[in-house]
C-alpha cells in the first residue's frame, strides 16, 4: 500500500460516500487509488464548486465532506468554499495535492503553501510528511472537522507522500470527544432570570441545529412558551405557523421580530452569536434585556455581548433543564399581535412574476421533503421571509461569508446527499453565473435539481442598496446583456422553460414538481422590486424601511 492508498482506505473506513474534485499532477495518485474503491468521485467542473457542494454534503449528513484538488490552483480554488465552511460552521475535510518534499520551498511548478493561505479559515491544517501517518492524519482531520463547532480541515499531501509505501496499522477513526454538560450553578442562576423575567425572548441561531438540539429546542420552547425569534440560518427551527414563532430578526428580518427584540427584557440566546447582519447597531440591541447565552462554543459567548448567566456545553441538556411554563400571557400576546399584523403581503398588484409569492407557492407546493439550495442576493433574503422551511438542516444558504454562487453547487451536494428529497435551487442572475459551468456536472449525473432562476437583469441587492444609500448612482450593476439562459440550459442537456407573467406562476411550479429530472425555470422580474423590510447599515432594529406600499413583501 501507498500513501495515496492508506488515505482512499481511511476515507473508507470513515464511511465516506462520495468525494467531489478536480484532478492535477500532484493529487494524481489519489485519483489511481481512487479507481478502486467504492467511493463516488464526483468530477465537478471548478474546484470552486468541489469545496461548496462538499460543504452542502456535510451540513445535511452532519458528517464532513470531502473535496480534493491538486497543488496550486486547484488548492486556491478551494479557498472560498473552506472560507464558506468556515463562517457557517459545516463540517469538511479538504485534501489537496503538494509538490514532492524534495522541492518544497523553491517554487516549483504549482507549488503554493496553501497550509499558510487557509491558516485563517480553518480548524486545524495538516502537512503530512510521513506516509506512515497519512491514515492516521486523516482520521484526526475528521474528527477535528466533527467534534465541537464543526469546521474545515486541511490534508495538504505532497505526490511523493502519497507514492510511498504506507502502513496503515493503528490508524483508526476516533471516537469524538463527549460535549461537557453546562455549568449546574449557571442552570441555577439562568432559571432565576427566567422566573423574574416578564418579557423573556430566545433568540436561536445556527448552532442549535449544529449541536444536533433541535427536538430539545422545540420541547424547551413547548414548555416554556417563551416567544422566539431565529437568525437566518436559524430558521426551520420552529414552523413559520408556530404560535410562539415571532419571525426572523435583523438587516431584512421581520417587523415583528425586530420590534419584540427590542422590548424584550431578558433575551435566552441560543446557539447564535450576535452577528451583525442580525443585531444591527450592536449598542443598541435589546437594550433593556439581561442575557443568558448557550453555546457550545466559549470563544463566542461574552465575545460581542456580555452575558449575565454563561452557559457553554451541551445545548440539549441544558434546554432540557431549563422548560418550565413561563406566566407571562400579555407578553405573549403582545408578540403574537406583532406577528399577525406584521403578516407578508403577497397580493402583488402588477402584472408580472412577484417573487415572494412564487416561493411561497413553489415551497408550500413541494412541502416537508424539500431541500432548498439558495444562493446570495434578493432572492435569499426572499426565500428566508417566504419560504417554507420545515428545519433548519434542509436550507442551505451561505450566512456567513455571503457566497454568490453557492446554491448550484450545494444543490449538486444536496442530491447526492439526500437523493430521496426534492432539490431546488434558487438562484439569481448574477449569482448563477458565478459557477452555471455545473450545469455540466447535474447532467453528468442525472441529478433531479430544479433550479427557480429569478432574472431582474442586475445585481439585484447592490442596485437596492445603490438606490437607497448612494443616490441611485448606479454603478456596474447592469447585466441586461445576460445569456438567453433557457438556451444555455438546454446546450447542457437541461431541460428548460421561461416565465414573465404572474400568470404563470401556478403553472411553473406544478412543472418543477412533476419534473422528474432536472429542470430549470428561468423567471423574468421586474428589476425595480427591492427587499422589504430593511435596517439601514449603521442603524438600530427600531429604524427599518417598509418600502412603498408600508409594509413587508
Amino acid at each position: 500500500m501507498n500513501g495515496a492508498q492508506a488515505l482512499v482506505h481511511a476515507l473508507e473506513a470513515e464511511g465516506c460516500t462520495h468525494v467531489f474534485g478536480y484532478p492535477g499532477g500532484a493529487i494524481m495518485p489519489v485519483y489511481d487509488a481512487l479507481r478502486d474503491s467504492p467511493i463516488e468521485h464526483v468530477l465537478v467542473r471548478h474546484e470552486q464548486a468541489a469545496a461548496l457542494a462538499a460543504d452542502a454534503w456535510g451540513r445535511l449528513r452532519r458528517e464532513p465532506g470531502v473535496c480534493l484538488a491538486t497543488s496550486g490552483p486547484g488548492a486556491t480554488n478551494l479557498v472560498t468554499g473552506i472560507a464558506n465552511a468556515a463562517m457557517d460552521s459545516a463540517p469538511l475535510v479538504a485534501i489537496t495535492g503538494q509538490v514532492p518534499t524534495q522541492v518544497l520551498g523553491t517554487d516549483a511548478f504549482q507549488e503554493l503553501d496553501v497550509f499558510g493561505v487557509t491558516m485563517p479559515i480553518v480548524k486545524h491544517s495538516f502537512l503530512v510528511r510521513d506516509p506512515d501517518q497519512v491514515a492516521s492524519t486523516l482520521h484526526e482531520a475528521f474528527a477535528i472537522a466533527r467534534e465541537g463547532r464543526p469546521g474545515p480541515v486541511l490534508v495538504d499531501l505532497p505526490k511523493d507522500v502519497q507514492m510511498a509505501p504506507a502502513s496503515v496499522e493503528g490508524a483508526a477513526r476516533r471516537p469524538l470527544a463527549a460535549t461537557e454538560p453546562v455549568d449546574p450553578a449557571g442552570l441555577v442562576r439562568a432559571l432565576d432570570l427566567l422566573d423574574a423575567a416578564e418579557r423573556p425572548l430566545v433568540y436561536a441561531g445556527g448552532g442549535v441545529a449544529m449541536a444536533s438540539a433541535v427536538e430539545a429546542f422545540r420541547a424547551f420552547i413547548e414548555a416554556s412558551g417563551i416567544p422566539c425569534v431565529t437568525t437566518l440560518k436559524g430558521l426551520g427551527l420552529l414552523p413559520r405557523e408556530h404560535d410562539a414563532f415571532v419571525g426572523m430578526l435583523g438587516m431584512h428580518g421581520t417587523t415583528a421580530a425586530n420590534a419584540s427584540v427590542q422590548a424584550c427584557d431578558l433575551l435566552v440566546v441560543v446557539g447564535a452569536r450576535f452577528d451583525d447582519r442580525a443585531t444591527m447597531a450592536l449598542g443598541e440591541f435589546a437594550p433593556a434585556a439581561r442575557v443568558i447565552h448557550l453555546d457550545v462554543d466559549p470563544g463566542e459567548v461574552g465575545k460581542l455581548r456580555a452575558a449575565d448567566v454563561r452557559l457553554i456545553g451541551d445545548l440539549a441538556s441544558a434546554l432540557a433543564a431549563l422548560s418550565g411554563r413561563r406566566s407571562i400571557p400579555a407578553w405573549r400576546d403582545r408578540c403574537r399581535a406583532r406577528k399577525a399584523s406584521a403578516r407578508p403581503r403577497l397580493d402583488h398588484p402588477g402584472p408580472g412574476v412577484f417573487a415572494p409569492r412564487l416561493l411561497d407557492r413553489v415551497s408550500e407546493a413541494f412541502g416537508d421533503e424539500l431541500i432548498l439550495a439558495c444562493d446570495v442576493g434578493q432572492h435569499q433574503m426572499w426565500v428566508a421571509q417566504h419560504c417554507r422551511i420545515p428545519e433548519p438542516r434542509v436550507h442551505l444558504s451561505s450566512g456567513g461569508l455571503g457566497t454568490m454562487g453557492y446554491g448550484l453547487p450545494a444543490a449538486i451536494g444536496a442530491a447526492l446527499a439526500e437523493p430521496e428529497r426534492h432539490v431546488l435551487c434558487v438562484t439569481g442572475d448574477g449569482s448563477i453565473m458565478m459557477n452555471i459551468q455545473e450545469l455540466a456536472t447535474v447532467k453528468r449525473y442525472g441529478l433531479p435539481v430544479k433550479i427557480l432562476l429569478l432574472d431582474n437583469a442586475c445585481l439585484g441587492l447592490v442596485r437596492q442598496w445603490q438606490e437607497l444609500f448612494f443616490e441611485a448612482r448606479y454603478s456596474e450593476i447592469d447585466l441586461s446583456d445576460n445569456p438567453d439562459f433557457v438556451e444555455l440550459a438546454e446546450a447542457l442537456g437541461i431541460p428548460a422553460f421561461r416565465i414573465e407573467r404572474a400568470d404563470q406562476e401556478a403553472e411553473a411550479v406544478e412543472r418543477l414538481l412533476a419534473a422528474e429530472g432536472p429542470t430549470l425555470c428561468h423567471c423574468v422580474i421586474d428589476p425595480r422590486e427591492n427587499v422589504w423590510p430593511l435596517v439601514p447599515p449603521g442603524q438600530s432594529l427600531n429604524t427599518q424601511m417598509l418600502g412603498p406600499r408600508g409594509g413587508p413583501s
